[in-house]
Formats: structure tokens, sequence, C-alpha cells
């Protein structure tokens, strides 16, 4: 698998050296330390596979091993904001993240790169099975949940409703939760729709709860949405350590699309929902498993 990712690796790496600003040098010479540990943010969506199955597969154990990583922890968050706000607190090293919520934290200081992409489109506007739609003017008065205010799906539903001339204040209400929230609350009737990533639209539609009516692909063709992280101090102190992290999520994506049958079972097995759902919710779904930064790097431009 690995030497297969050759030159996929070599564009990666010269594209981080330069994609964002926020872990310039420090002034004085600091002497590199030995880190034993590191720490993973990334939330429960099929955007984010590829750290799943380098952690089940173990690829993350044992390609870090040799640079000194004796143990792998990891947090999951429902959505980017809270991840951000414990990267900037250095509870986590390495963080799978929407591009939006990192263009907000580095603004409030955070001292991170994002050093590839992870996956592109991949989100759905799901209306209730009774609300019809022909066209974005019919979601005028419609209730609709999506994440909070500073990630890919607030950005991307705002923007889409502005271009159709629906004002996202005034003209629709928008409100903020995390996925297992919007999909009770769409169950349940309290919204009138969701804008959320997969699998959850695939999950409502199976349960009769839903019908996707636009995917994000129609919103904004290949826009960024997930990337990967790397605090400024890991880049600095410890750069092959990095590059390994790099290395490692190439294989695991490559390996996700050469095996996406298997990367549905890792999917299920670590959040409990059915195989056969996430099965399908990738057969459907407008998104790709990416790890080029380059295929997303005006789109995140557009997001700062």
């Amino acid at each position: 698998m690995r030497k297969l990712t050759g030159t996929i690796l070599v564009a990666l790496l010269m594209v981080a050296a330069v994609f964002l600003s926020g872990c310039a040098a420090p002034e004085e010479e600091e002497i590199a330390e030995n880190v034993t540990e590191i720490t993973f943010g990334y939330q429960p969506s099929t955007h984010q596979i590829a750290y799943m199955t380098a952690m089940e597969k173990g690829f993350w154990a044992e390609n870090l091993k040799p640079f000194g990583i004796k143990e792998i922890s990891e947090n999951q968050f429902p959505t980017g904001a809270p991840e951000m706000q414990a990267m900037l607190a250095g509870d986590i090293d390495v963080a799978y993240v929407g591009a939006a919520p990192v263009i907000s934290a580095l603004d409030s200081g955070l001292d991170a790169k994002i050093v590839a992409g992870v996956q592109i489109q991949g989100s759905n506007l799901v209306l209730r099975p009774e609300i019809e739609y022909m066209c974005p003017e019919d979601v005028k008065g419609l209730k609709i949940a999506t994440f909070p205010p500073g990630t890919i799906q607030d950005t991307l539903l705002r923007d889409w409703l502005r271009n159709n001339d629906i004002d996202p204040d005034e003209d629709v209400e928008i409100a903020p939760m995390g996925p297992g929230n919007a999909i009770t609350a769409i169950s349940a009737g309290r919204v009138d729709g969701v804008f959320l990533p997969h699998p959850a639209p695939a999950i409502i539609e199976a349960e009769g709860n839903g019908r996707s009516v636009v995917s994000s692909g129609e919103m904004q063709e290949d826009h960024a949405c997930c990337v990967l992280v790397v605090s400024g101090e890991l880049i600095r102190e410890n750069p092959e350590l990095v590059e390994e992290i790099v290395r490692t999520h190439v294989e695991a994506t490559e390996y996700n699309k050469q095996n996406i049958d298997e990367a549905a079972e890792i999917f299920a097995q670590k959040t409990g929902w059915d195989v056969e759902l996430i099965q399908k919710s990738i057969a459907e779904w407008d998104g790709e498993w990416i790890s080029d930064p380059n295929l997303i790097v005006n789109s995140t431009v557009d997001y700062t």
C-alpha cells in the first residue's frame, strides 16, 4: 500500500509547507522534546473514515512507533467548533476537522497548520417528507437545523441561501445543532429540515423522516470539507513525525478507496450504525475521500 503513495506524498509535503500560516518558527531556537504520546481529534462522520481505518487497522501504532510514539489517544467531537477549542487549549495534537472551523481558530490564535486534504463535498439538505421542494425558494419560512456557526455546513448553507436571494437571517430559521440532536429534531418534526454531513442524510431517509433535495456539491462544486490539521509545536519540533502522520493518512485514504465495503464496516463498528446503511450512504453521497490539499486551496480561501 505505502509504495503507491510516494508521488502523492511529495506533493502533499510541498504544499503543506506553505498552505496556511499559523506555525511560524519561534524567534529563539528550542530544543525538541521527545514525544511519546499523540492525541487525535475527530468526528463520527463518514467524511473522516481515514482516521478510523488507520486506528482500527493499526496503521497509526505501527507507523508512528519508530518515532517514539508509545500511546495514541483520541477525542471524539460532535462538530468542528468544540474540536478546535480543544486544540486551542492544547488537548489534541492532530485533528480531522472541517476547513472552516480551522480558519476561525487560526484567527483566534491557533498555532497549527493544514497539512493534507481529507474529503470534499458529502453533505445534504434533507427536508421532511411532507414538504414539497422544487427550487431554493421553497425553503423560505422553514426551520432548518445544521452545525453551529463557523462550521462548513453553516457556512455553505448560508452562502447557498444568499446566492439564491434568500436572507438566511430573515427568510429562514437556522437552528444550530450537532448531528445527533438534528436527527432527533427532524424525526420528531421539531424542524422542517436539516443540512448535515453523511451518514446523517442516509439515516434520516432510511427511517422515513426526510428526503435529500440538494447535495452540498450542487451548492458549491468540489468544495473543501474535512482537512488534516497538526499543531505548530509538533511541526517545528518533530517534522519527521509529522511527515509520517501525512504518509499514514495517505495510506489510510488509499486503502479506503480500494476497500469501500471494509471502510463501511470499520465505520459501523466504530459508531454502532448498521453497516448496510453506511454502505448505502457511501454509495449515494457526492463526497470523495482525498489527501492532496491542492484540491481544496481555492475553496478554503473562499471560506476565509
